[in-house]
């Protein structure tokens, strides 16, 4: 082998082993960098679980138990399903198929009202919204009761609140939706967030914003006495669900504004409950029956809070909230 060719194969060889070297030290490189970017998105996660089980550990979930004093309500009471709660013993006074689903029709207004007043702040109920052809036609279409708000009418988001409870406004409902999370979908969906976090989630499901029958629109009495409980710890919609009468604010449509008014109040008799009821949504839908929540203080200034669905007429409805803190609330 002349000299020539082993030069020629020294400088192959000296090539190969600096491309490897290269090489090598690009791929250990590349490890690196791979292990230094991991390691932040780790720590990222593990800051996003923390703060988000604080959050969880920071909402005060309301319990009712039941007691060897629980008593069964009977047949005296038509409807199939109720519930009656002490709300500072958290014990369940008196009870019948509380635990059974059931379909909330316009109860379903009172975690509206909850979601809604939990996403604004005190400056926002002043605040104009266009009432949209969207919400009336909802309203219309579905046969709702309604607060009497027009297309184009400019409300402010305290009427929604209070044309969502007092005369159960369907389109109040559904824009007041539109007005907090832009659909009525992602509205839901915070609803059933908030059904989530009170521990509910497995027995309680919402489907609209308004009450209108559907499969997946459903909850129970116990449940619902829970949501009430916590409508009544937020001082905003515990203002709205307690109150009696309310007169919306002047639009170009109703110059005088309109007068809304809870019905329910109307026909319940205080005298006939032993206390004052302080606070009520009802509903109705064929397959609830007429239902209603209410709220009341009785003579020793216990408060308790009352669920009762299925019953057949309004009025079967009032009575059964009448004979119920009649007989248990103390």
């Amino acid at each position: 082998m002349n000299t020539k060719i082993k030069k020629i194969i020294c400088y192959l060889v000296a090539a190969t082993l600096i491309i490897t070297v290269v090489f090598l030290a690009a791929s250990k490189m590349k490890t690196k960098n791979k292990d230094t970017e991991t390691e932040p998105q780790t720590a990222v996660s593990e800051e996003l679980v923390t703060e988000n089980t604080e959050e969880i550990e920071k909402v005060e979930i309301y319990r009712a138990e039941s007691t060897p004093q629980t008593a069964e309500i009977g047949e005296a009471i038509e409807s199939p399903h109720a519930i009656l709660i002490d709300e500072q013993a958290k014990t369940i006074i008196a009870q019948k198929n509380p635990y059974e689903k059931m379909y909330p029709a316009s109860m379903t207004k009172v975690m509206t009202v909850l979601v809604a007043c939990e996403n604004i702040s005190p400056e926002d109920l002043d605040k104009t919204v266009p009432v949209s052809r969207e919400a009336t036609d909802y309203s219309y279409v579905n046969g709702c009761s309604a607060a009497g708000f027009e297309e184009n009418e400019l409300v402010t988001v305290r009427d929604l609140l209070y044309g969502t409870i007092l005369p159960s406004g369907g389109e109040a409902a559904y824009q007041l939706a539109l007005y907090i999370a832009g659909s009525m979908e992602s509205f839901v969906a915070m609803m059933n967030d908030k059904a989530q976090q009170l521990g509910l989630a497995q027995t309680t499901h919402f489907a609209n914003s308004v009450g209108i029958f559907d499969e997946q629109n459903y909850t129970t009495a116990y449940d619902m006495a829970v949501i009430m409980e916590t409508a009544l710890s937020n001082e905003m919609s515990r203002e709205v669900i307690t109150t009696h009468v309310y007169k919306t604010s002047v639009t170009e449509q109703h110059p005088e504004g309109i007068t809304l008014v809870n019905k329910f109040f109307r026909k319940i008799k205080d005298e006939k409950c032993g206390g004052t009821v302080l606070g009520a949504k009802t509903g109705f839908v064929n397959e609830s029956g007429n239902c209603a929540v209410s709220y009341e203080q009785s003579a020793s200034g216990r408060t308790y809070i009352c669920v009762t669905a299925g019953a057949h007429g309004a009025m079967n409805c009032v009575e059964n909230h009448e004979a119920i803190y009649s007989a248990y609330a103390k």
